[in-house]
């Protein structure tokens, strides 16, 4: 019997060495299998850093965009078109007196209807005087006109015009082409005053010419398609202004004598 124990007891021995020596190899081999942390790269241990965990996107900071110069305070300059030509460089006659009304008594609107003014009455003004040398040269109606008389029923012939002043003949047109001469001036000015664009407003409660900066002297009318340049709006601005001296010159000088010191041909 102590013969059988002690074989026994070498057999169980001798397993769990046995088995201790198994356990031992297997994690051996296992271990084989793993990549020691020393081993690393720091590429492969980047990579697999960014396996475990994504970057967030870096926002670009966007640079502040430079804050607008503060307006400046009061009424502003307005400019004006028109400057006469001189040897030195333009020259705006009457600048203090601009600067009062658009600066002072009104607006950048107020001086548009001043321009639009001003060249209304040269446009008048280039009329007259070209009336009034057709006048004056003997280019009268009565060697034009088919007809006799102005007025059949007032018995003014255009003989009896043209045998007076310019300003005499004015004084002995009947009122009723008083009146023709008068609906002629305001068809334009109720055409600026209601219309806008070339289009009639009929939904504003207030007519676009009476709104400030309506008034332009600006039909919209060109029907020989003429470009509209700055040297062509400047040159009817200053043959504008030389028509008002001229008419205004002689129609004092042919009413009053010796109101001009100028020499006149007439």
């Amino acid at each position: 019997c102590l013969y059988l124990h002690n074989s026994i007891s070498s057999k169980k021995k001798f397993n769990m060495k046995f088995s201790s020596l198994l356990l031992t190899a297997f994690l051996s081999s296992a271990q084989a299998f793993v990549v020691p942390h020393a081993c690393l790269s720091p590429a492969s241990t980047s990579h697999f850093m960014a396996d475990e965990a994504v970057e967030e996107p870096v926002e670009t900071p966007v640079a502040d965009e430079p804050a607008a110069p503060p307006a400046p305070a009061g009424p502003q300059k307005v400019p004006c078109f028109g400057a006469t030509p001189w040897i030195g460089g333009p020259v705006f006659v009457g600048e203090n007196y601009w600067d009062k009304l658009t600066m002072e008594y009104g607006s950048e609107a107020t001086g548009t209807f001043l321009r639009a003014a001003e060249l209304k009455h040269g446009r008048s003004a280039m009329l007259a005087t070209v009336g009034f040398a057709f006048h004056k040269l003997g280019l009268t109606l009565d060697h034009i006109s088919i007809h006799e008389y102005l007025s059949v029923t007032e018995g003014i012939k255009f003989a009896d015009l043209a045998a007076m002043t310019p300003l005499e003949a004015m004084k002995h047109v009947p009122a009723q082409g008083l009146t023709q001469m008068f609906a002629l001036c305001a068809i334009p000015e109720i055409y600026e005053l209601t219309h806008k664009d070339g289009k009639l407003v009929s939904d504003a409660t207030v007519a676009p010419g009476l709104t400030p900066g309506g008034l332009t002297g600006d039909l919209g009318w060109n029907p020989l398609k003429v470009e509209v340049t700055d040297r062509r709006r400047l040159a009817e601005l200053q043959n504008g202004r030389a028509a008002m001296v001229a008419i205004s010159a002689w129609i004092a000088a042919s009413e009053i004598s010796g109101s001009v010191p100028i020499p006149l041909p007439w």
